[in-house]
């Protein structure tokens, strides 16, 4: 027997060896994941996401690699377990981000963050939850789970001031000894007379990882229900991308409708994906056909998959911000499974003046693209900002619940130069945050002993002081709003208070669980869904019932696995 068949036999055997796990795995030489781009493409199949991560596809690689890793436990999406060759690659991109800290008042009175939209979060994790699996913590975000849901609030008067203020205090449901401070901002909503004309440049991705229905099919059955909304005043231009960029439809009168979906459906996927040839050429499209004091709007559309030419989050977001400067916004629309990169939508949505929205069925796009158009596409005011001071003799410490990647520095506040959040025509935004009362048992920082501890303070019955900034659409200059928020006006009672502060709540609280539940206590899955019911209120599209259901559906995955039986156990 040769050498060469005897090393091929021992392979072999250790290979199935290590499958029935009997044996060790050998010391095979693997090339480290960067190999694998020197490769001539015929030779390997890789894919590379925006952090510069090489995942492999081959079934030999992937099984060598995970035998010399020892890595034998659970498959599936970040388990690290052999993955069959069957079993598709799992490049999903979410940012990094902890959780807001407690802060003491004494030595940090001041919040200030930028307003959130985005409701991307909130219906991507529902797709993963319907598919059984409990989300990565990296793709919660509180503040666009809370904003996923409309909320009653008051609308403001008139169009003088673009959006209303609310303000509610009440006991925070999973610790009594703390309250929550409800801040809801509710836009002005324009009759349909009122509403100026539109200027949209679709910019599609149809590379090959957009070839399938949860991706291509879907996004073209979804921009079809967004052109039964327009009108003979409006324009509609297309762009696509993928290795190169081109323009598949010149700018056309929203009236002509046969003509715009004839043009969805001849779209076809294959090939790399270019994103930044693609963003750039929309751009033009749209400077082309812009409409002053209109709705000038570029609709990107894709799974975020760029993985040719500008390939870096923070380039793109360079050039969809030097972009923004034209007075053109950008909306992204997420689509798909698999390799779906929710960092970059979010990220590219917030510095272009947009927001983000992910689209998991038909129903999610009528939501974003018909119920909720105007808020979608039509914004009210921009740069918006809050900031939050609060009393010392009155609050002991404060967390704001989500928009962590939405923080403000205390003097970008009055910086009209810094970006901020928009709020879009009727759309409604709302901030939690959790307080401890001086004298609280719920307070989790000690005081420090080299200074001292404020007994009193100027305007004792305020626990709060709250400020906005916003700009008008067509304005570089800020406005600035103020309100006091009075100790007097506190309940003590969560049931007391409106359904609103109880449903958001409840929606803050399943935010919190599913990132690990580090302020949240005892409060379970059970409890988040007592309080939602008790709060469903007038629900007239039934997602506030979906939510229920989405939580019962959380708690059940995230009971423990059972333990297998061991034959000739009871």
């Amino acid at each position: 027997m040769t050498c060469k068949t005897r090393f091929m036999l021992f392979t072999v055997s250790a290979a199935l060896a290590i499958f029935a796990g009997c044996a060790q795995p050998p010391d095979v030489p693997v090339p480290e994941p960067q190999d694998a781009v020197h490769q001539p493409p015929a030779e390997r199949e890789a894919g590379r996401d925006l952090t510069g991560k090489t995942e492999y596809r081959g079934a030999e690689l992937r099984m060598a690699v995970t035998a010399q890793k020892g890595l034998m436990g659970n498959t599936g999406p970040g388990a690290g377990g052999i993955r069959m060759p069957s079993e598709p690659v799992n490049r999903e991109n979410y940012a990094n981000f902890d959780d807001n800290p407690v802060q003491r008042v004494a030595e940090d009175p001041v919040s200030t963050f930028s307003i959130d939209v985005d409701t991307g979060a909130y219906a991507n994790v529902r797709r993963l939850l319907r598919v059984g699996q409990l989300p990565p913590q990296d793709a919660v975000r509180a503040e666009e789970f809370i904003n996923y849901f409309s909320y009653d609030y008051a609308p403001p008067t008139g169009r003088g001031t673009p959006f209303n203020v609310i303000r509610e205090i009440a006991p925070a449901p999973w610790n009594a000894d703390n309250y929550l401070l409800h801040i809801g901002i509710q836009g002005y909503r324009p009759a349909q007379r009122e509403v100026p004309n539109a200027n949209l440049v679709f910019l599609i991705d149809v590379s090959g990882s957009m070839n399938a229905p949860d991706k291509l099919g879907l996004l073209k059955s979804s921009l079809k229900l967004l052109t039964r909304q327009l009108g003979a005043d409006d324009s509609v231009s297309m762009v696509v991308y993928a290795g190169a960029s081109g323009v598949v439809l010149e700018p056309t009168p929203g009236n002509q409708r046969a003509t715009i979906i004839a043009a969805l459906e001849r779209l076809q996927a294959g090939g790399s994906t270019n994103g930044g040839a693609g963003i750039n050429l929309a751009y033009a499209m749209a400077e082309q056909a812009f409409i002053p004091g209109g709705i000038n709007r570029v609709l990107l559309a894709t799974d975020g998959d760029f993985n040719v030419g500008t390939t870096s989050i923070e380039m793109l977001k360079n050039l969809v911000e030097e972009k923004r400067n034209s007075g053109i916004a950008l909306t992204t629309l997420g689509f798909g499974t698999g390799n779906y990169n929710d960092h970059l939508m979010e990220q590219i949505a917030d510095v272009g003046n947009g927001n983000y929205a992910y689209i998991d069925t038909l129903n999610e796009a009528q939501k974003v693209l018909v119920d909720e158009l105007h808020s979608t596409m039509l914004t009210i005011a921009k740069d918006v900002k809050i900031q939050i001071e609060f009393n010392p003799a009155v609050v002991a410490e404060y967390r704001l619940v989500g928009y962590e990647n939405r923080l403000l520095k205390r003097e970008d506040f009055n910086n009209d130069k810094i970006d901020a959040g928009e709020i879009g025509a009727g759309h409604s935004v709302t901030a939690i945050y959790e307080i401890s009362l001086v004298g609280s048992r719920g307070q989790l920082t000690d005081p420090l002993r080299y200074q001292d501890e404020p007994v009193t303070a100027p305007k004792g019955e305020e626990i709060a002081f709250l400020k906005m900034r916003y700009k008008a659409p067509d304005s570089g200059q800020s406005q600035l709003l103020e309100w006091a928020i009075e100790r007097s006006k506190m309940r003590d009672d969560v049931r007391e208070a409106s359904e609103d502060f109880r449903f958001s709540a409840a929606v803050a609280a399943f935010a919190q669980q599913l990132r690990g539940g580090d302020y949240t206590g005892e409060f379970s899955y059970a409890d988040i869904k007592a309080l939602a019911n008790s709060a469903r209120g007038d629900d007239p599209y039934g997602y506030r019932g979906e939510f229920v259901s989405l939580v019962t559906l959380a708690g059940s995955l995230a009971q423990p696995e059972p333990l297998a039986r061991v034959d000739g156990e009871d």
